[in-house]
Formats: structure tokens, C-alpha cells, sequence
């Protein structure tokens, strides 16, 4: 099944090519795509997943997110469908944004997280809260942002990642950093594959039919022209194939294909007080449904959209700016289940900044116009206030949206045409403290969201998808973080919490998904060439039924991961990795009767050249 998906990573391994000095005469220079992320992030708390966590960890996305966020992912089992969830929302309230461009499926208006390798991103950043001023629909909860790093200094790297674990679960990644100082490549190829059979915790079953296998191509290169303008390319391509785990023995084996392609094209031009960037994107999505293993008709999905956006950046005075983003989308979508349909969308936002002295705020405005729904105005506006060189007190508020997907919309059995946009109002408050290595934030949030889209039984056995909940979400957000470092000893430690009270307004009941707590921790030590990771996550129980009645809820749990790492060679380039995950053999689950595996292991060599 699996002998043929491992040839283009062995050629790949064969193209190694070695480190060249670094020139110290140039500045280092970093940057990204996703400039709003940078420009306006200063009155939301925004979490940074630093990239040495994440290539130490061989783990899948959500998983990533799951322990270094107050996000709750929730997945079926190991390698299945996965989802994230922002301070008690939905799924396709969650925006995710690659590289500036949205990539939530225009079929169900979710993002799997399980799609994405962490190999293919350079830097990975969670933002709780509204944000459809700036990155559009879907961003109610929250966004996900997934930029590919670009470095414009001399340099040259190398790193080839191998891994095997429990239930023959093996990976390979390489990616390639280089650039002359004028142009600049950042690649990486990963393949990920799993028999994916493990025991279910006090039980005698396995998981039966749950194999996976994928692979992910990503590349980015920039060219500097010259000190006013640089063109970029970003290309990314995944191809995957899962069997949906059984719940019962009895039932039929069913698989899921699904490949993805994002392409964008930018030039960006500045100069002093002025900058621009020109961005043009093509995505494509397909899906196929096997009901059988061997299914010759299987049901089939394929959207393709074309993005144009420009962005202006203007600088008024010294501590003043104001940016103009327009910005175009056609998308064009069919399939078995879903007619063949087209949506166009063109939007305008307006941004201005001001820092008088120690204050600052944000202003937003944003309008969309489309052939099939008609949007809200939205709006935002958030201050910031240092107090002290060691505490700042921050405030925002924000209208956002989520407009109905192509499933919402046009599903053959009962797509609902006449649907509105979901819109929310959101306020939060929160406060940060800075000192010397001490860093800790807390935010207290507060959500309406109204026109909720849910799916109900209609006249005929149909269900149908209506504009019926109002929801009212809130709760607080808490983050720490402390380092210490003596001689070759370094010592990080980091907390998460955070509470949800997220209710159906009519019936006063908790949504299904959405726990009321969730905590992370984290401690890493490393003396010289030695070092020891660990994590824990907590979450509490979880309704999954909408009068919560408490005999169907998940149990909350606890659940541990250990790490041991060993560096080889003059330059520490040799790194070999021991896990060890879910170190007590919980048995727990985030979706219903679809369990985790118990305690398991992955051992991982990796070569930076």
C-alpha cells in the first residue's frame, strides 16, 4: 500500500546539498507575507509557536495547537478529521490564513488541520479573537496564520528529519533555507504515513481501518531587485489518503482522498513613508469519497479560486499610518453533491494606526459585495496603553462575519440558498506584564453571535441548514512564561489557561465541543547537548449532546508527552529524539467514540547541514 509513496522522498534525500559560510557584512532581514498580521496585532494577544517547537516535536498540526494554545482541537482519533475551535465557536469560525490568503475549504467552510504539515511553515502564529476587518470571513473566533519565512542574508541550510513510532507509523522531511543576500529559497518536502492500528485504552478492540498516508511540496522564493522592490512566489502541494476508522466492526470500510494546491504571486515596493504590495493567489481543492475501499463512482469536489489584492500603506506622520486594501475573489465549485456554482466577492478596508506618545489605537472599516449573500459593515477598533516600561493594558472591539459555504448553500439534499452571513459582536480586555524574564498576559472576553447556521431536520427526512441560534460566549484567556539560563543550563517553562462560557441564548445550554476549561504547561531544560522536554494538557468535559445532558459528555482528562534529545558532532548538527506520548496511558477522546491511542513512542534523527 504504502512502498510507492516513499520514492519521491528518497530521491529527495539524494539532492542534499552542503553549508556554505555565512556573511556577516549583511543584516539579517526576515519577512513574511501576511503584513497585516505584523502591522496591526498590537491591541490582540497574539501566540508565536516558536519553529523549535515545532521541529522537535514530530507531531500533526492540531496537535501542535492543541498544546500551546487555549485553542481546543477536536479530532476523530489519530490522523482524522481535525478542527480547531476559538473561545467556544465553531469550526468555520475559525479563519485560517496562509501566507495572507485565506484557506478554509469552500465546501464546508472548515480547515483540517490534518492537511497541513508543520515542516511546510516557517512560522506559526495563533490570534484569538475577531478579525474579519483584516483577514475576512470565517475569522469570528479567531485565525491561524501559517507563514513561510523568507531571509534575505547569506546562508545555506539543510535539515533532513527521519522518524518511527508506534503502529508502524513512520516520517520524512527536508527543507531547504539558502539565499546570496538577493535572492532567496526556503523548500521542504515531508511524506507522513500510518498502518495506524492502535489498541483502544481498556479495551480489546484495535483501531480497525484507520491507515493514512500523505505528503506535502512546498516551496517560497524571493528575489530583491533592488532596495525599493522584491517579487515573491509561494507554492504549496499536498496529496493525502485516510480510511475513516470503524466505530463498529460491522460497519463498511470507507476512505477519503484529498489534494490541495496554493500558488501566490506578490511585488512588494517601498520607500520611506510608502509601501505597496500587489498579490495575486490560485487555490484549488479537490475531495473524493470512497463509501467502499474499492468504490469506482466515488463522490468527487472541486473548487478553484482566483484572488487579486492589492494594499497600501501610507505613512502620514512619524507615529501615524493608514492603510487602503481592496481585494477581488471568483471562486468556482462543483461536485457530486453540490451543484455547480460560482461566487464572486470583491471587498474594501480602510485601517489607521496612531501612537501619541505612550497610547495607541487602531481603527478598521471593511465592506464586501457579493453576487449571492449580502455582508454586514464591519468595523474595529483597539487601543493600547503602556503604563509602565513593564505593563500595558490593551482593549478591542470588532463586528465580524462568516459568510455560509458551498455545502450551506448548495447541497443537493438541502442546500438553503436564502441563508445570511453568521455576524458577531466581540469586546475583549487584557493586560501584560514584562519583566526580565518573566513575561504573563490575562484577557477577558465577551461574544455575540447571531444568524448561527446550524443544520436541522426539515419537512422531508432532508436536513437543512437555517439561520436560528444566537450565541453569547465568554471568558478569560491566561498565559506565562519564564526563562532562565546559567553558563550551559537553560530552563523554559510556559502555562496556559483558559475558561469558556459559551451558551445557546434560547435554551442556556453549553454548546456541544466546547469545554469550559482547558490548561496547558510546558517545561524544557537543556544543558550543552542534552535536553528534556515535557507537556501536559488538561481539558475538562465536554458536552456533546444540546441539552448537555452529563451521561454523554466526554470525560475530561490529562494527558502527558515526555522528550529526550541528545545533540552529536562539533556542530551539534546530529539531533537524535526519543517521545514518549501520552506518558499515563489516559484513555481519553475530543470527539465521541473515537478514542485516542494509549501510551506510544516515536524515535527521530535529524541532520543539519
Amino acid at each position: 500500500m504504502y512502498s510507492e509513496k516513499w520514492i519521491l522522498p528518497a530521491l529527495l534525500l539524494l539532492c542534499l546539498v552542503g553549508r556554505a559560510q555565512q556573511d556577516t557584512v549583511f543584516l539579517r532581514q526576515v519577512d513574511i507575507s501576511d503584513v497585516s498580521l505584523k502591522r496591526y496585532g498590537s491591541t490582540q494577544k497574539a501566540i508565536s509557536i516558536s519553529d523549535s517547537v515545532y521541529t522537535s516535536n514530530r507531531t500533526s498540526l492540531g496537535g501542535l495547537i492543541q498544546f500551546n494554545s487555549p485553542v481546543y482541537i477536536r479530532e476523530n482519533g489519530i490522523g482524522g478529521v481535525s478542527s480547531a475551535s476559538f473561545r467556544g465557536t465553531t469550526a468555520q469560525q475559525t479563519a485560517v490564513i496562509w501566507n495572507g490568503i485565506n484557506i478554509n475549504s469552500q465546501f464546508n467552510g472548515q480547515f483540517d488541520f490534518n492537511s497541513y504539515y508543520t515542516s511546510d511553515a516557517g512560522q506559526i502564529t495563533v490570534r484569538p479573537g475577531g478579525g474579519s476587518v483584516l483577514f475576512g470571513s470565517s475569522a469570528i473566533g479567531g485565525s491561524i496564520h501559517l507563514n513561510t519565512t523568507l531571509d534575505f542574508y547569506r546562508h545555506l541550510d539543510n535539515r533532513v528529519s527521519l522518524s518511527y513510532g508506534s503502529f508502524d507509523t513512520g516520517r520524512f522531511a527536508y527543507n531547504i533555507n539558502a539565499s546570496d543576500g538577493k535572492f532567496s529559497v526556503n523548500a521542504s518536502v515531508s511524506h507522513n504515513r500510518s498502518e495506524n492500528d492502535y489498541p483502544f485504552p481498556d479495551s480489546d478492540r484495535n483501531n480497525l481501518n484507520g491507515a493514512f498516508f500523505n505528503t506535502g511540496i512546498s516551496a517560497a522564493a524571493g528575489y530583491r531587485i533592488n532596495h525599493k522592490n522584491i517579487i515573491r512566489l509561494y507554492s504549496q502541494y499536498s496529496s493525502g489518503e485516510r480510511h475513516f476508522s470503524l466505530i463498529s466492526p460491522s460497519e463498511t470500510p470507507t476512505k477519503y482522498q484529498d489534494r490541495n494546491s496554493r500558488n501566490l504571486l506578490e511585488w512588494i515596493y517601498g520607500n520611506e513613508n510608502f509601501n505597496s504590495r500587489a498579490r495575486v493567489a490560485y487555490l484549488e481543492e479537490q475531495y473524493r469519497y470512497f463509501e467502499t475501499l474499492n468504490d469506482e463512482n466515488p463522490s468527487f469536489g472541486l473548487a478553484k479560486t482566483v484572488i487579486g489584492k492589492y494594499d497600501a500603506a501610507l505613512k502620514i506622520r512619524s507615529n501615524m499610518f493608514v492603510n487602503a486594501l481592496v481585494e477581488y475573489a471568483s471562486i468556482r465549485g462543483s461536485g457530486t453533491d453540490v451543484r455547480q456554482t460560482n461566487r464572486n466577492i470583491g471587498s474594501g478596508t480602510l485601517v489607521f494606526r496612531h501612537i501619541p506618545g505612550k497610547f495607541l489605537y487602531e481603527l478598521g472599516i471593511r465592506q464586501e459585495l457579493s453576487d449571492d449573500y449580502s455582508s454586514p459593515v464591519l468595523f474595529s477598533a483597539g487601543g493600547k496603553y503602556q503604563i509602565t516600561s513593564n505593563y500595558s493594558l490593551r482593549f478591542n472591539g470588532s463586528r465580524n462575519y462568516r459568510i455560509p459555504s458551498f455545502n450551506d448553500l448548495y447541497w443537493a439534499d438541502g442546500g438553503n440558498p436564502d441563508l445570511k452571513p453568521e455576524s458577531s459582536y466581540q469586546a475583549e480586555i487584557g493586560q501584560d506584564f514584562q519583566w526580565k524574564n518573566l513575561s504573563a498576559g490575562l484577557t477577558v472576553f465577551y461574544m455575540d453571535i447571531s444568524d448561527m447556521i446550524q443544520w436541522l431536520p426539515g419537512t422531508t427526512a432532508a436536513w437543512r441548514p437555517v439561520n436560528v441560534n444566537e450565541v453569547e460566549s465568554f471568558g478569560l484567556e491566561f498565559s506565562g512564561k519564564h526563562s532562565f539560563e546559567s553558563g550551559s543550563h537553560k530552563l523554559v517553562s510556559a502555562v496556559l489557561y483558559s475558561y469558556t462560557n459559551s451558551q445557546n441564548a434560547e435554551t442556556e445550554k453549553q454548546l456541544i465541543y466546547v469545554p469550559k476549561h482547558k490548561a496547558t504547561a510546558a517545561l524544557d531544560y537543556t544543558y550543552d547537548r542534552f535536553g528534556v522536554g515535557l507537556q501536559g494538557l488538561f481539558t475538562g468535559s465536554v458536552p456533546t449532546r444540546s441539552d448537555n445532558n452529563p451521561r454523554y459528555d466526554l470525560d475530561g482528562y490529562f494527558v502527558g508527552n515526555g522528550l529526550v534529545s541528545y545533540r552529536f558532532g562539533k556542530q551539534k548538527s546530529i539531533v537524535v529524539e526519543a517521545q514518549v506520548r501520552n506518558v499515563f496511558d489516559q484513555e481519553y477522546q475530543t470527539m465521541i467514540n473515537r478514542p485516542y491511542p494509549g501510551r506510544h513512542y516515536t524515535f527521530s534523527l535529524t541532520l543539519m547541514l
